[in-house]
């Protein structure tokens, strides 16, 4: 498969997810429209406290498999950046805990996407919010202007992991932090399974097996790299999305079961960067 053809298939998927949000008032990144309010992977993220100042809008185009902003323990007057922001609800959640003295940044490729988070942020009357266009892999943002990177369910579709995490190194701070939920492997997972184009859109093929995502933001420099899995996936979660991506369940189902987790990432950028590149 060639990036350029993931990329669109995942630029695609999230089209149509804010379409379908604004149409339908829900989405889904990993199933079909009637798997929504049960999608084992976006359901049941956020706590009643949290959805009840957001926008309907914000909730229904939710598609992360984590809550990061809950995990990040945001400060005040902190520069944030959501890394595949989507309908903003992670950016709005996090523009709450950093105040009027901090900004959130979040970038998405999606025009659909930006639409829709722009439209969720004048709903919450939310000032210290930018919507930026544009990929992962190259982020319009200058060199360590960040406190903190999250993202949600994101990393997993790039084709290009070590770029993206370069970028977020770069556009770190020193002593900055990353704070990502994803969908990581635990063991060999089919062939078949990597090689689906329609699971690169669904938040499956893409995902990376947890000691090659941690030796990969260690190679772009990251340190003190932990992961906490949030959720294990049975065979059964995955028959949808499994099915609809035309693979047999049944034949595989041995190879997938409990091999796909929800996982809250954490690392930092080291303090005195700079010197030790000089």
């Amino acid at each position: 498969m060639q990036k350029e053809d993931i990329k669109e298939i995942v630029k695609g998927t999230y089209r149509q997810a804010a379409l379908q949000a604004k149409r339908n008032g829900n989405a889904s990144c990993c199933g079909s429209d009637s798997a929504v309010q049960r999608d084992p992977i976006t359901s049941n993220l956020y706590g009643a406290e949290e959805r009840a100042d957001l926008p309907v809008l914000a909730l229904s185009a939710s598609l992360g498999c984590g809550n990061p902003t809950a995990l990040a323990q945001l400060k005040p007057g902190e520069v944030v950046l959501d890394l595949g922001s989507g309908g903003g609800i992670d950016v709005l959640l996090s523009a709450k805990r950093v105040g009027p003295s901090g900004k959130v940044y979040g970038l998405d490729m999606t025009d659909e996407m930006l639409e829709l988070a722009r439209e969720n942020q004048r709903k919450a009357e939310a000032q210290n919010i930018e919507f930026l266009k544009g990929e992962m892999e190259q982020i319009p943002l200058p060199d360590e202007s960040v406190d903190v990177i999250l993202s949600n369910c994101v990393i997993n579709l790039s084709a290009d992991k070590d770029q993206v995490f370069a970028e977020a190194f770069r556009v770190l701070k020193p002593g900055g932090r990353l704070a990502i939920s994803d969908i990581v492997v635990r063991g060999p997972v089919p062939r078949e399974v990597r090689l689906s184009l329609e699971l690169w859109g669904g938040c499956v093929a893409g995902a990376l097996d947890e000691s090659d995502y941690r030796a990969k933001l260690a190679r772009a420099g990251f340190t003190d790299i932990e992961f906490e899995p949030t959720r294990i996936y049975r065979t059964e979660d995955a028959r949808e999305f499994l099915q609809g991506a035309g693979l047999d369940v049944e034949a595989i189902a041995a190879e997938v079961d409990g091999k796909f987790i929800s996982a809250f990432v954490r690392a930092g950028k080291p303090l005195g960067v700079q010197e030790q590149k000089g």
